[in-house]
């Protein structure tokens, strides 16, 4: 006898051990043949997670996808971050601009030129870098795929936490049509939306659609300065066109242009630091009345790309290459504030000049410049469908160029002015070679496998760092002003990136010169430096609006320009290799289980230039290695067809980037004097859970959906710098905290959504609606978990003072809260009109969905607030 198992015995052993785990229910067994079949075509959904369209009931993992009717129907319109609504264990937030995603407490929130996402976003399958403006995109379309978990062998770039993929409608070859579609909604919303397909022959076809929308923010302006308009106005366009042609011949082409214009005001934050040391909680105040003051938040935004699709099919095997192209620009001046409003809050300060408080001069805030040109090819060698060994091979390259600015000035200030950091050639390189196959070991039992190779390439050169500036009068206080009305910022039209040898005062004060392209009407650094940067004297200004006490001139004879931003430059390289393994086997046609392992990283990167003589600290890609097992049947329930899926899944989760903190100066004892945060891989976290769904029609034309995630997070190890600690008296220093046995941010441990609808036929037409409501318990939105913040005086660690985390103004749980969204429709039995009422967030529950924190700062970004509407559409 032989002493080795046959592979298919292995397989069959593999196979009933996952029977046992979900065993076959007695209503299966019993089904018919006729009962079989309508269960097997209950709402069957294709789609191509794993790069072959397939039933979703046939895919052995857990993902989700998102019909553009059910969209549609709930309110979600253009606000994609409104999805996460729909699918459990899934945060969307959006920080100026850029869209963060995390799925079962994977992601990123690094939105640098050197940052990556954790979840990587496609659109028709292409790769999409930088995550802003994409919805921009959420119009006519297919569906949204959701899929959860590692994907790096079969998505490869930075789908540690998993995938989502906008699909757009593609072109019809046979019928001439399209849809014309007005709506109108609270908080002044207008919005319309088209789309025209026309025909070609029976052999290609070509769509053209767009879509416009306007609406008033949901925050409010709660300060003095009410001309200014509250950030989170939208105002923006899109258009697309899409070409597609396929004359059964083995030949297909599909292209398509997109682009994407936002205007308004830019996208909202609100700081609740002095609130809390104020003693109040976020629960207890109103988080979207925000003091506004000095400059008005603007953003202008422009999104462009063109992806091809060029495919033959041999017979055998069949060739395929992918490109695409993205260009991103985008633009932002933050709707600067003092924070939000809480009782007997003074809105504005009262001086001499100013007895009423009518005013906050003040125009400090920061200036965004982002541009990136992407590009993505990808040639693809498949099987055909109907072989017992279905594989997919494969080479993928992806470049990005990017140019970025930021700004941050302070106006009025004390001894600096600003912080630049402007990037004038950022690159980033990923070539992968990959492999992919399904082999049918006999009729019932299939072995998954795949492997990848990936080499990653990132380099950055620039400058960064503070405007410094030390200008006091004799005996009096000092000032600058720098931001006020008119003002412009260099940024990437700076004439020089390059410091080496400035080492002059005239060298210095000419180059912070050089970051302003237009000074403001009542700025003062003109005056105060532009002399020095002549080879003359300082300029003693005193005004009464400079703020603080007046600078009392002559200036004392050791003032200086103390310094100007740094040179950055540095580059990362790393290679890694991305794998799969499973079994699936069905126990019956409508039963599948499943197990799985398979792995996805996150790339790596460097930090900042502290030290123009030493090469910038590197931090290696994040890992995560997942295993899954689960079942989805189809099945008979009361005699209705049913679905019922299940899954659990375990994560190692290694080389974790957390924030640390790096000695960037020393005295001349060799003690050290400066410090800065870096990113650095000192973190090991352990995830795990179970998620299930199921889909269940009933009489009277209702249909009733549940999906539910309970998700275990915790990091295993990972002491690191305490950001809200930072003593900028002692240099910058922070006090350390151990984060092991805290959880995740933005991992709830308990998700659930429940959707009911019902379509009922009338003589006149069809009339049909749906309620969603959607739970998500209490989440903490930083690492921190509401520790106690250690305040530290010292490197020898002298413990300063310790204060609770909303006494120190950083308080990071969000309460469990439930979102019901519903709508409303009728079609016409002619089906050319369609009538729709719907609402989003129709509690209106304010929902922090990530927070900035640092130094005397705590942002909160909150979801979208209440939203209803009625939408016309005429079907043509």
């Amino acid at each position: 006898m032989s002493q080795h198992l046959p592979h298919r015995t292995l397989a069959t052993t593999i196979a009933a051990a996952l029977a046992a785990w979900v065993p076959a229910t007695q209503a299966q067994q019993a089904a018919t043949s006729e009962g079989e079949a309508q269960a097997r075509t209950l709402d069957t959904v294709i789609v191509t997670v794993e790069r072959r369209e397939q039933d979703l009931q046939k895919y052995a993992g857990t993902a989700q996808a998102i019909e553009q009717d059910e969209i549609r129907q709930l309110g979600i319109n253009n606000e994609l971050r409104n999805l996460q609504a729909l699918v459990p264990g899934m945060s969307m937030s959006n920080q100026e601009g850029n869209l963060e995603i995390f799925i079962r407490g994977v992601g990123s929130a690094n939105n640098t030129e050197l940052g990556d996402p954790g979840a990587a976003p496609h659109i028709n399958g292409a790769y999409i870098p930088r995550p802003r403006g994409l919805g921009g995109m959420f119009f006519d379309l297919e569906r949204v795929e959701i899929n959860k978990g590692p994907q790096g062998t079969l998505r490869g770039r930075n789908a540690l936490a998993g995938t989502l993929n906008i699909v757009t409608r593609r072109p019809d070859f046979h019928d001439f049509g399209g849809y014309a579609q007005l709506e109108v909604g609270n908080r002044g919303h207008q919005a319309g939306e088209f789309a025209l397909n026309l025909p070609m022959g029976g052999v290609a076809g070509l769509r053209v659609a767009g879509y416009s929308v306007e609406k008033d923010s949901s925050f409010e302006n709660a300060g003095a300065s009410q001309h200014l308009e509250p950030a989170g106005i939208q105002d923006e366009q899109g258009g697309r066109v899409s070409f597609l042609y396929d004359a059964g011949e083995g030949l297909t082409v599909f292209a398509m242009a997109d682009m994407g214009k936002e205007g308004g005001t830019g996208y909202p934050g609100a700081n609740i630091y002095t609130a809390a040391r104020a003693g109040y909680t976020p629960d207890d105040l109103d988080l979207r009345k925000v003091i506004y003051r000095g400059p008005q938040g603007v953003l202008d935004s422009t999104n462009w790309g063109a992806m091809t699709s060029i495919g033959y099919d041999f017979g055998p095997v069949a060739l395929e290459y992918n490109a695409s192209y993205r260009d991103v620009d985008y633009q932002q001046t933050n709707a600067a504030s003092d924070g939000i409003y809480w009782p007997g809050r003074n809105i504005a300060p009262v001086s001499p000049t100013n007895p009423d408080g009518i005013d906050y001069d003040l125009y400090s805030t920061n200036y965004w410049q982002t541009q990136s040109q992407s590009q993505v090819h990808e040639l693809r060698l498949s099987s055909a469908d109907d072989t017992r060994l279905r594989w997919t091979t494969g080479l993928f390259h992806f470049e990005e160029d990017q140019q970025v600015g930021y700004l941050s000035l302070v106006d009025k200030g004390r001894w600096y002015s600003g912080t630049e950091f402007t990037m004038p050639e950022v690159k980033g390189r990923s070539s992968a070679i990959f492999a992919d196959g399904t082999f049918d070991l006999d009729e019932r039992t299939r072995l998954k496998g795949g492997l990848r190779y990936s080499r990653e390439f990132k380099s950055r050169y620039g400058i960064g760092g503070n405007w410094a500036l030390g200008l006091p009068g004799v005996g009096g206080d000092f000032a600058t002003r720098l931001g006020t009305p008119g003002f412009e910022p260099a940024l990437l039209k700076r004439p020089n990136f390059d410091v080496g040898g400035l080492t002059s005062q005239a060298d210095l004060a000419r180059f912070l010169l050089q970051g302003i392209l237009r000074e403001g009407g009542n700025d003062t650094i003109g005056q105060q430096i532009g002399g020095v940067a002549n080879g003359g004297d300082f300029g003693c200004v005193d005004r009464p609006d400079i703020g603080g006490d007046t600078i009392d001139c002559p200036y004392e004879s050791w003032v200086q320009v103390s310094g100007i931003p740094g040179q950055q430059f540095g580059e990362s390289r790393f290679s890694f290799t991305d794998w799969r393994v499973g079994v699936e086997h069905d126990l019956s046609p409508d039963h599948m289980v499943y197990a799985t392992v398979s792995s996805g990283h996150k790339a790596g990167g460097f930090n900042d230039t502290f030290d123009p003589e030493d090469i910038p600290e590197t931090f290696r890609p994040e890992s995560i290695v997942a295993w899954e097992i689960g079942s989805k049947s189809s099945h008979r329930w009361f005699g209705r067809p049913s679905t019922f899926n299940i899954s659990a899944f375990y994560y190692d989760y290694t080389d974790q980037v957390f924030q640390d903190l790096a000695v960037i100066a020393v005295n001349q004892d060799g003690e050290a004097t400066g410090f800065s945060l870096v990113n650095r891989n000192v973190g090991e976290s352990a995830i795990w859970g179970v998620e299930a769904e199921s889909v269940m029609r009933f009489g009277g034309g209702f249909m009733l959906n549940l999906n539910a995630l309970y998700l275990n997070s915790e990091i295993k190890e990972g002491t690191v710098a305490d950001v809200r600690s930072q003593n900028h008296d002692a240099g910058g220093i922070t006090s350390l905290i151990d984060l092991s046995g805290n959880e995740l941010p933005l991992a709830s441990k308990l998700t659930f959504n429940v959707r009911l609808q019902q379509t009922i036929e009338v003589a006149a037409g069809t009339f049909d609606w749906q309620l969603l409501a959607a739970y998500r318990s209490a989440y903490y939105l930083t690492q921190y978990n509401n520790r106690d913040v250690v305040y530290i005086s010292d490197t020898a660690g002298t413990v300063d003072r310790i204060e609770d985390a909303a006494t120190a103004g950083f308080p990071d749980r969000q309460r469990g809260e439930t979102t019901l969204n519903a709508g409303i429709g009728f079609t016409t039995l002619s089906g050319a009109w369609r009538f729709e009422a719907w609402g989003s967030n129709l509690l209106d529950n304010d929902v922090s969905q990530k927070a900035l924190v640092g130094s005397g700062i705590n942002v909160r970004f909150l979801n979208d607030a209440r939203s209803y509407g009625l939408r016309a559409r005429y079907q043509f």
